[in-house]
């Protein structure tokens, strides 16, 4: 297990606030990565990867447990996946993913701190680092991410040690964020990327890294914008960067394999066994 995957997969739901309403499907799209993530590591698979999901309502300590935890494992790869709403501190430098029971006034300091998140996954014992997100953010929050230079909440999407992949979208509490996509949700980061690792990719390598994936995933994002652009109005795709040794499988270059020869049913089978993606191991 020692040149393996670490997964920490953390989907949560801020509780019945409406002003948190936007990590409603949180644990949902949580749910999924678990799922799917784990058989899709190219020369690793399930068996190779360790799989830590945190409980929805979990307070952001046993988040917080979770990633250190997952990042003092020796192995080759540490992923962490944060699903749900993200809150900025009153000076709009620091965020947080807010966590359940919070109310307006204590979100983010009863929240996971981006900055703990990242802080762990830097100082890990994994060669490798990647950050996954699918999140939302109210108005002032998204004000405090459009900022940039030193200190301030938008420098933290762009940590160079760290890379990210994923989405963050704009949300407006009540009746005028019946139309927002949710993290989790029909048309969210975590359902358009877990739909592409079970399709696959024709024409593609039958091992890719995340950078090969993305115009994919963006594609299936808000109706399909292309890769690098912002999504729906209010919405910022973070984009992985070059490099890094992370491989998934390419289950549409297995079929196109298995298409073009002549092979027993029963032999069909068991090498389509061998390239689906089984259910993730407990935590």
């Amino acid at each position: 297990m020692a040149g393996g995957v670490d997964l920490v997969v953390i989907g949560a739901d801020g509780g019945p606030d409406r002003a948190f309403g936007g990590s409603a499907h949180a644990p949902a799209g949580a749910r999924l990565l678990a799922e799917v993530l784990p058989g899709m590591c190219f020369d690793t698979g399930a068996a190779g990867c360790r799989v830590s999901a945190v409980a929805p309502d979990a307070d952001a300590n046993a988040m917080l447990t979770a990633v250190r935890d997952a990042a003092q494992r020796p192995g080759r790869w540490l992923v962490v996946c944060l699903v749900g709403q993200l809150v900025a501190d009153p000076r709009g430098r620091r965020l947080a993913l807010v966590a359940g029971g919070s109310t307006p006034d204590n979100a983010y300091r009863r929240g996971l701190a981006w900055d703990w998140v990242v802080s762990a996954m830097v100082h890990g014992d994994q060669e490798e680092a990647l950050l996954l997100v699918d999140a939302v953010a109210d108005r002032d929050t998204w004000t405090a991410l459009e900022r940039t230079g030193e200190d301030s909440a938008g420098e933290l999407l762009s940590y160079s040690r760290v890379p990210l992949w994923g989405r963050i979208g704009r949300y407006a509490p009540g009746r005028r964020g019946r139309d927002a996509v949710l993290p989790g949700d029909e048309g969210s980061f975590s359902r358009a990327l877990t739909t592409v690792l079970r399709h696959g990719v024709p024409g593609a390598p039958a091992a890719v890294a995340p950078l090969d994936l993305q115009p994919a995933v963006a594609g299936l994002l808000d109706g399909g914008d292309p890769s690098g652009s912002s999504g729906a109005p209010g919405a910022r795709l973070l984009v992985p960067p070059h490099g890094g040794r992370l491989l998934l499988r390419n289950r549409a270059a297995v079929r196109g394999a298995l298409a073009g020869l002549s092979l027993s049913e029963e032999l069909l089978a068991v090498l389509w066994r061998e390239s689906a993606p089984t259910e993730p191991p407990s935590a």
